[in-house]
């Protein structure tokens, strides 16, 4: 099993800056890929962004240019740093662990709110 913690979200004005960390524990294959997705209300969790172990990187266009992820693979740690945030920047951010070893596994950490205030 494999355990994801967030942290880092809060409430900032709009065009401020977050940044968010997922740790995770657990029994982790090496290979795998580590993302953000984010879930506003009413509305279906989508993609942030995501990070290969071996550093290939992918955003969603909404997030391009303002958001970077990164990841330690010594300490399984992620980081989403975000700037020039916005109002529809605003859900609950969940990171993911997902790899695959003979069948395909994914994980999911407990959320972090982010709020951004017009």
């Amino acid at each position: 099993q494999v355990q994801l913690v967030e942290s880092g979200g809060g409430l900032v004005q709009d065009g401020g800056s977050l940044r968010l960390s997922c740790v995770a524990s657990g029994s982790i294959f090496s290979i795998n890929v580590m993302g953000w997705y984010r879930q506003a209300p009413g509305k279906l969790r989508e993609l942030v962004a995501t990070i290969t172990s071996g550093g290939v990187t992918n955003y969603a266009d909404s997030v391009k240019g303002r958001f970077a992820i990164s990841r330690d693979n010594a300490k399984n740690t992620m980081w989403l740093q975000m700037n020039s945030l916005k109002p529809e920047d605003t859900a609950v951010y969940y990171c993911q662990l997902s790899y695959r070893n003979i069948k395909y596994r994914e994980f999911w950490g407990q959320g972090t709110l982010v709020t951004i205030s017009s």
